[in-house]
Parts: structure tokens; sequence; C-alpha cells
């Protein structure tokens, strides 16, 4: 490299803060609708349920599934940078929406548009991420832009304490408009393109400079007639795996959105008061955020497989626990593991599928890996919201999200490894001591 590594890795750095700083509105964007539902149900003239506002909550939802798919099939033609910029404007414009929407219809509406742009950036700056992290320490920068989403949970769950009160659930929307002036600007300014995209364009000597000025180590194109774009995640190599990663982020997006949803109507349910109900949204993420940054330095060490698997089981271990009646400390430290076995395996699993394809096609496995997710995502509102219309009882709410919880582990457990994903810890321990 024409450049000392820590140079590049200080430059690399900036590239994670710019996507951390994106992800913590998409974690805020999303996260603020469970934060205000309880408000939602008592908004005079509006007459939600708990079914019809779990729907809404999938609404949004439903346009990440869209966004993610479209974004991640075409970011490795037209570019992770272009991909980033339009997604925080899209996103940012809909919130503004959302706070001024007149009615439910119209706000779900936005919701979904809303979506659209919070699922389009998320392939992208995953993609970023890994590309420009030391190699070796590519799933802990990875968890460390992630957490950004647990964030924006923390933020918007105090937030909504300190404002929904008195300020009303539209401030928590208008807040969702930030991007527009603290992220945006300094995106245009300072995010580079990928240079594994350039490089695959067939633009090398561009792609070499990038990756000399940021310390990256570019991987090899694919050869002349390579399978390209979606189709190269179907190729007998990757197939399973593809399949595979599908299923394990259904689950682990169900958890994630289906807890954050409804974990403190839950609590509400259960007799606590909303501002003890909220206090359990916010240990959930800081669980998240805490537990990821660890679990994520594991799997750099001993690998992405069993760590991943790991956090799924201690989630499915978590759920069932909450679903006894706890002492306080015993049931906040339980809801801080769930939170690692749920926004924090969902990280694991985004990470694992990074590191798994070659840079030609990380792009376009993350957008199929988080859109298939996507589904997942969208069952979770309306599962929780039935489950606690049916009157079942509070434990029923946890046993629910334990099956899936359960079912991720096994999914990551049957994936096959690739000879890249054998030999990679080794090479790069060399290549980071080198």
């Amino acid at each position: 490299m024409s450049e000392p590594a820590p140079t590049g890795s200080r430059r690399g750095l900036a590239v994670v803060a710019i996507c951390f700083l994106t992800i913590v509105f998409d974690g805020y964007d999303l996260i603020v609708y469970g934060s205000v539902v309880p408000t939602l149900l008592a908004e005079p003239g509006w007459g939600l349920g708990p079914a019809q506002a779990g729907a809404i909550g999938s609404y949004a939802l439903a346009g990440m599934l869209v966004g993610a798919l479209v974004a991640g099939a075409v970011t490795d033609r037209v570019g992770r940078r272009r991909i980033m910029l339009v997604g925080i404007t899209w996103f940012s414009v809909a919130m503004a929406l959302c706070a001024i929407a007149p009615g439910p219809e119209l706000f779900g509406l936005f919701r979904f548009l809303g979506g659209l742009g919070l699922g389009g950036v998320l392939p992208s700056a995953i993609a970023l991420t890994v590309e420009y992290a030391p190699r070796g320490r590519r799933q802990l920068w990875n968890a460390l832009m992630f957490v950004g989403y647990s964030v924006g949970g923390v933020l918007a769950a105090v937030l909504a304490l300190a404002l929904v009160a008195e300020q009303g659930w539209r401030t928590m929307f208008w807040i969702g408009v930030a991007p527009l002036v603290l992220v945006l600007p300094a995106a245009i300014a300072f995010l580079p393109e990928s240079a594994a995209h350039l490089l695959a364009r067939g633009r090398r000597e561009e792609a070499e400079a990038l990756a000399a000025r940021y310390g990256a180590v570019l991987d090899p194109p694919p050869g002349a007639g390579a399978v390209a774009g979606p189709r190269a995640l179907f190729t007998p190599t990757h197939r399973t795996a593809t399949l595979l990663f599908g299923a394990a982020s259904f689950c682990g997006l169900l958890l994630v959105y289906g807890l954050n949803t409804w974990l403190p109507q839950i609590m509400r349910e259960a007799g606590y008061p909303l501002g003890s109900a909220l206090q359990f949204l916010l240990v959930l993420n800081l669980g998240a955020i805490v537990g990821a940054i660890g679990a994520s330095a594991l799997a750099d060490r001993f690998g992405p497989k069993p760590v991943t698997a790991g956090a799924f089981l201690a989630a499915t271990a978590c759920l069932l626990l909450l679903s006894q009646r706890l002492d306080t400390a015993l049931l906040f430290g339980a809801v801080a593991i769930a939170g690692l076995g749920s926004v924090g395996t969902q990280i694991l699993v985004n990470g694992y599928v990074a590191v798994h394809y070659p840079a030609a096609s990380r792009a376009t496995a993350l957008g199929w890996a988080l859109g298939v997710g996507r589904a997942g995502a969208i069952v979770g509102p309306l599962f929780g919201g039935w489950v606690l219309a049916s009157g079942l009882g509070f434990e029923w709410n946890f046993y629910g999200f334990a099956v899936p919880a359960l079912a991720g582990a096994l999914l990551i457990a049957l994936i096959p490894g690739t000879r890249t994903a054998r030999t990679a810890a080794p090479r790069i321990e060399k290549e980071a001591t080198a």
C-alpha cells in the first residue's frame, strides 16, 4: 500500500461512522413506531385496535422487503454510494409525511414508502463497512456499525419517555427528518464508492487508488463468463447457503420487529405502567448493543457460525425465562440477553453473509437475505398483535417468539462451509499482521 495501514484504517473508520449514523436513524425510524403504539391506540378519531396497529407496523417492513431486494440486486451495478444517498433522502422525507398524516390509512401508506428507503440503505451500508474494515476485524466493525440500529432504538425509547406524554407522538416522527441535515451532507462529502464495485465494472485504476487510500484489500474480480447478479447466489456452490441464510434472516427479523413493536404493550398487559414498559424496550436495545459487539469479536476469533447459532439459542432460553414472573433485576437481565438474541443475532447473521460470499456478489447476497428476512419482519408485528389480541395470556407472547429463535439456531447450524470460509481466518490473520 502507498500509505501506512493506520491512515487507511482511520479513513475506513470514517466510512463506518457515516454508515453507523445512517443505521442509527434507520433503527430510530423503525423502532419509533413501537414506542408510540400505546399512544396511537388511544389517538382520538383513529379507532386503532391491536390487530390493525400490528398491520400498520408491518407496512414499513413490507416496504423494506421491496427496498432491500431491489437495492441489493441493483447496487452491484449502480454502486453502493448512490444507493446510500438516495435511501437517506427517501426515508427522511417519508418520516415528515408520517408526522403530518391525518389518519391511519395515510399513515400506513407513508410507513410503507419510508420502508423502501430504509431497506435500500442496509445492503450497501453493510457491504461498504465490511469492505473498508481491516481484515481480521470485519465482524467486529460490522457490529460496531450495525449497533447503530439499537442506538436508534435506545434514542426512540428515551425520547418517547421524555416527549410523548407532553408533546404527542407526531414530534417523534419530526425528529426522524434529522438525517437530511446531519447525515446526508457528510455522506455526500466523505462516503467513497465501493472499490470492489469499481473493479467489477472494469475501472481498475480507480479501484486500486481507492483501496490504497483506505487501506482496503481488493478481492480478485470474477473471471470471464462468471455468473453475476442474483443468479450467482443460486449456483451449486452457494444455493444451499443462500436458502438457509434467507430463512435464518426471516427468523431473526421476526424476533427483532415483533419484540420491538410489542414489548412495551406486552409489559403493560402484564401490569407495568407505560414508563416501565418503555424501559424494557430501552434495556432490550442496550443489551443488543453490548452483546452484539462482544459476540462479533468472538465471531472474528472463532468464526461466525457457532457464535450466531449460540446467540439464537440464548434468545430461546431468555424468551422462555421471560414467560415466568421474575424479580425485577432478573427480568431486566433476561430482556437484555434477549436483545442480544434478537437484534444482536441479526447483526451476526448479516456479518456472516457478508464474509461468506465473494466481494462481487456481497451486496446482492445481503439484499437477498435482508429482503427475504423482511417477510419475517412483516410477520413479527402481525404475529405479536394476533397473540396479544387472542387473550391466551402473558406467557404465550414469549412462547411464540421462542419458536423462531430455536429455528434460527438450527438453520445456521445447517449452513455448509466453503473453501473460502474455511481458509479465511488464517489468511486474514496473516494479512492483519503483515
